[in-house]
């Protein structure tokens, strides 16, 4: 069961105890297959998005299906970063699925909207650009704010993927990744999902401007102060 969250996008991870320290030197090859579903993947998301804003703006509805299909992608793109370029918090092989995989590490759902604004619809891109300025100077491009789940390279860019590097040096040096690290690191996946989720018209919330940091969402009603979870 996912908590009951502040925001309709929830993001759940934990922390991998038993980290190796030399097996993300390898991980990006060993996804490899991932990258290669992912890339049909992404390509179809896209067309649905296009399918879906016609669908919103005519009816101001998401068709479920195509939304539970966007969502398993989502999820799949997320827990392969998670593995193998954004984080890497854990050495669990990601399955091939777009399922909920609830005892997998990282866990991603977005509660489906009943309603969308036929209005809103139009101007998100437009509404979602000071996030996106945000964004770009964490992950150095927009772009890579859009295409944050076919992101293929071993590391992420930006400050995602600088700080991803940071933490599995300090990981190999010293056997033990770095808590304060993984606390931040999760609160710039966590803001990128909530813009992209936004900007791909899968909701309405428009994306707070702030880092809930930590492997665990804040509840709805309280927001965790900096540091905490």
């Amino acid at each position: 069961m996912f908590p009951a969250p502040a925001h309709p996008l929830c993001v759940e991870a934990t922390l991998d105890p038993r980290l190796t320290r030399w097996k993300w030197l390898v991980k990006w090859f060993l996804a490899i297959p991932h990258y290669i579903v992912l890339f049909f993947l992404q390509v179809a998301f896209v067309l649905l998005s296009i399918v879906a804003f016609f669908s919103i703006l005519i009816t101001g509805r998401y068709p479920r299906p195509l939304f539970d299909f966007n969502v398993g992608v989502i999820r799949w793109g997320t827990r392969v970063n998670y593995y193998a370029s954004a984080v890497m918090g854990t050495d669990e092989y990601p399955p091939f699925t777009l399922k909920d995989v609830p005892g997998y590490p990282i866990r991603v759902d977005i509660a489906y909207p009943e309603k969308l604004s036929r209005g809103l619809v139009l101007v998100k891109w437009l509404l979602v650009l000071p996030q996106l300025l945000v964004i770009m100077l964490m992950l150095t491009s927009s772009w890579k704010a859009y295409r944050y789940l076919d992101d293929y390279s071993p590391f992420s860019s930006g400050l995602i993927g600088l700080l991803t590097l940071v933490a599995v040096v300090i990981l190999m040096c010293t056997g033990s990744y770095p808590r304060g690290l993984f606390d931040f690191l999760m609160g710039l996946v966590r803001w990128t999902l909530r813009v992209l989720v936004y900007a791909y018209l899968m909701t309405d919330k428009y994306p707070p401007f702030r880092l809930d940091m930590g492997g665990s969402e804040p509840v709805a009603g309280v927001v965790e102060p900096p540091g905490s979870g």
